[in-house]
């Protein structure tokens, strides 16, 4: 098979590392991928929403197969795109319709799907510029602390948590009258806080079947236990001790099955992950949202985990076959720690130049914001730049692997946490 990944992150390296390792691939395109796809594939220079681009490249090339990375391509309905062109109609996309992607697009649209299909997630109201006054008296009066969502996409920093009525009020004000995230906080959905563990479930579904993949746990706070600014996530750990067999039960009966039998039923096309973000709450699950692709970093410790061949299920998933596709995982436990460019998730520099990524041996280095130059020298080429993996039989050894490798690699004011996997940790201990 010819196969074209979409994105540039770390979550997009795995895949396509993954992909690599397949029999099944012919030729890999990485579009526009980074300093590490270009080790297992070849870069194409594409911008993600380029759909014209993209469509002129996969005729050209004769590529089989297309994996979407990023949700915002997903979002803009690069899916319906291909469905629309009948010389790239039978090309499989993993990756839902413009109408599945609203799962993620809009967090209004998500909760209102949740409500109508009964899956279990935090109390919750929707206001806009218009019904601002509204929105000030409802969040004057809501139990603290205040969790305020953009309702559209923001990068994974649109959610802000106040712990006053008085920061509630002010933030309101800044989503909805500042655009403090432009367009993606025109509407702002207010619910209720959930006090418990937060884990994420993968789900990959061709619309009709599915299979749950390796389940993981993600650090999103850029400083050591768990303070400071949102981030895309700083770290990543699976399997999640406190998600035992009878939990993961529960996720599948009130959470999985509702939601592709909702989509199913209201006639959305939706062929490819979802992503549900957890929090168990006393041993019962509440979601706190969708995404409509993989994590990232979770995918840095989700694929490794998958023994099997990765293009069989998504070339099952593309054809609407995978109720006859089993897989299978390995028994090793695998962490990830993000190394990251100081003052990340603020502004940093870019073009600073990696030392130390080929010394590493405990530990697999996937790229995340990161180009090659002229010389072939690795610079930094965003905020979150490596996500370094360790695999072991106990997660404590893969931390160990993972930190090892860690300590090899460098460039002009790195950051990453030191207290990855540290909770996990104690949960184990206890």
């Amino acid at each position: 098979m010819r196969i074209l990944v979409l994105g540039s992150g770390g979550r997009e390296h795995a895949f396509s590392w993954k992909i690599a390792q397949s029999p099944k691939c012919e030729a890999l395109f990485v579009a526009p991928g980074n300093a590490g796809t270009a080790e297992v594939g070849t870069n194409i220079d594409l911008n993600v929403n380029d759909f014209d681009g993209i469509g002129n490249f996969v005729k050209q090339e004769n590529i089989d197969l297309v994996v979407v990375g990023p949700e915002d391509p997903l979002v803009k309905g690069i899916a319906d795109y291909f469905k629309n062109d009948s010389e790239l109609a039978n090309v499989g996309l993993v990756g839902p319709s413009q109408e599945g992607a609203q799962l993620e697009g809009s967090k209004d649209f998500s909760k209102q799907f949740m409500e109508r299909h009964n899956v279990p997630t935090a109390r919750s109201k929707t206001f806009t510029k218009e019904n601002l006054e509204e929105g000030l008296n409802y969040v004057s009066s809501h139990p603290l602390p205040v969790v305020l969502k953009a309702d559209g996409l923001a990068a994974g920093k649109g959610v802000i948590i106040a712990e006053t009525h008085e920061h509630a009020r002010e933030t309101l004000k800044e989503m909805l009258v500042d655009a403090k995230f432009g367009d993606a906080s025109s509407r702002v959905v207010i619910e209720q806080y959930l006090d418990g563990i937060e884990l994420s479930v993968f789900v990959l579904t061709d619309g009709e079947n599915y299979k749950i993949l390796p389940e993981a746990k993600d650090y999103k706070r850029i400083g050591e236990k768990d303070t400071g600014l949102n981030t895309g996530g700083m770290g990543a750990i699976t399997p999640v001790p406190f998600a035992n067999e009878e939990f993961l039960s529960k996720v599948e009966e009130r959470v999985v099955k509702p939601t592709v039998n909702g989509l199913k039923s209201e006639n959305i096309d939706y062929k490819g992950f979802i992503f549900i973000g957890l929090m168990n709450v006393g041993g019962d699950p509440y979601v706190i949202e969708y995404n409509v692709r993989m994590g990232d970093p979770e995918t840095q410790v989700v694929l490794p985990k998958i023994k099997s061949d990765l293009v069989d299920l998504l070339e099952a998933t593309a054809k609407g076959t995978l109720g006859n596709i089993d897989y299978t995982i390995h028994p090793e436990a695998f962490t990830t720690v993000v190394m990251v460019s100081g003052g990340y998730p603020g502004s940093y520099p870019k073009g600073l130049a990696i030392s130390g990524i080929d010394t590493v041996d405990t530990a697999t280095v996937f790229h995340a914001g990161t180009k090659l130059d002229d010389s072939n020298t690795i610079l930094t080429n965003g905020g979150r730049v490596l996500a370094i993996t360790g695999k072991a039989d106990s997660v404590e050894k893969a931390l160990e692997n993972a930190y090892n490798g860690v300590s090899k690699i460098s460039w002009q004011n790195e950051y990453h946490r030191k207290d990855i996997g540290q909770d996990i940790l104690r949960l184990i201990n206890n």
